[in-house]
């Protein structure tokens, strides 16, 4: 059950995979006007998390209650660990690896508004969830970030140039392969089934429900198959969640940053990534909560899962914050930055799975991280 578990889950990673390269191709098509950077941040992040909001909301509404919200946490914040380590860190190796160039250069502003808005995101979280009871008004207020962060992109945005689209258009036109119908079912490549001559309105918007409720099946098979694995290993689901479940549902976010990065586009290719953490923690944590307490009223929270998601939170902004100290201490990020990109993140790993197994120096790590939880906990005024 273990092993079939585990294919299960590597299944859905490739489903996840392939179907939403069709919504984000017609997401892509739907959000054209937007400006570079402002379409990594949000259309392009929208379109590469539907698996993080799909899974959360499953967790959720499958498992119920405590392990629901356990798992859904799980899954966002691993997810934006994920995103913030490992995807600049692979976009910088395929680049560099492929000798397109010897470093990737991001624009300093776009680094400092998505990194300081996610920052924002990730103390609000962990100022707002500190109870052990949470309800309606959770959901509200994090999906309100997202609404003001969305805002602020869209007013602040300025128009591509024209001939930078056409471009664009052209090079998607010559690389669009119709391939055989069965071939193309099989594969999960939809763009081809949808798309005859060129993609418009009348198929983008077809395209994009079929591959959402793609996407949405896998999830729930992958929630089904995550909850499989942590009965079989008798490991609570929020650690299956923070690793496998967050890194099945952020392989959209990382081809689609790799293929930013091929074409140059190192803005689109880091802001997708930081874009979709903010996504991730403020709608696709908020909305599910803010749904499942409204028809099933307020989250219960035992002791042990309350522990587990404030050090989560914590980790989760301690590492972020290193991660944007390394995206700016230099204009130019090489080798060297996915390295250490590549290397917390597998620290990361390993503190999870000791803490799963009730590891002495996980232990340790997480008492500190619990300490500086009861330091904030003396300013939420409202408990």
């Amino acid at each position: 059950m273990i092993l079939l578990s585990i294919l299960l889950i590597i299944l859905t990673c490739i489903i996840i995979w392939r179907a939403s390269d069709g919504f984000e191709a017609a997401s892509e098509y739907l959000g054209r006007n937007l400006s570079e950077g402002v379409r990594g941040a949000t259309i392009n992040a929208i379109g590469s998390s539907m698996p993080e909001l799909f899974t959360t909301l499953f967790f959720l509404f499958v498992l119920k209650d405590k392990d629901g919200f356990a798992g859904g946490i799980g899954t966002t914040a691993g997810s934006a660990i994920f995103n913030g380590m490992i995807i600049p860190a692979v976009v910088i190796l395929v680049v560099v690896l492929k000798r397109v160039t010897t470093h990737v250069e991001v624009s300093k502003k776009v680094l400092l508004r998505d990194g300081i808005s996610l920052l924002i995101c990730e103390f609000v979280l962990i100022f707002l969830l500190g109870g052990d009871s949470l309800n309606w008004v959770h959901g509200v207020v994090l999906m309100g970030l997202y609404a003001a962060y969305s805002i602020y992109m869209l007013t602040s945005m300025k128009s591509d140039d024209t001939e930078e689209e056409e471009e664009e258009d052209e090079e998607e036109e010559e690389d669009d392969e119709k391939g055989n119908l069965f071939l193309n079912l099989i594969t999960l490549n939809l763009e081809p089934i949808f798309v005859k001559d060129e993609i418009n309105n009348k198929n983008a918007w077809p395209m994009l429900i079929v591959a959402m409720t793609i996407i949405g099946a896998a999830c729930l098979l992958l929630v089904k198959s995550c909850e499989w694995l942590g009965d079989e290993l008798n490991i609570p689901i929020y650690f299956i969640a923070v690793v496998l479940a967050s890194g099945a549902t952020s392989v959209p976010d990382t081809i689609l940053s790799m293929k930013d990065a091929k074409n140059g586009n190192y803005d689109d290719a880091v802001s997708n990534a930081l874009g979709s953490n903010i996504f991730d923690i403020c709608f696709a944590l908020g909305f599910p909560l803010f749904l499942f307490t409204i028809i099933y009223g307020p989250i219960e929270m035992n002791a042990e899962t309350v522990v587990n998601v404030a050090e989560l939170r914590i980790l989760l902004f301690i590492l972020t914050f290193v991660a944007f100290l390394i995206y700016i201490m230099k204009r130019k990020m090489g080798i060297f930055n996915a390295i250490l990109l590549l290397s917390i993140y597998i620290v990361f790993t390993v503190y999870i799975f000791g803490r799963s197994m009730d590891s002495e120096t996980a232990l340790q790590i997480s008492n500190w991280l619990h300490s500086i939880n009861d330091s904030i906990d003396q300013f939420r005024f409202w408990k």
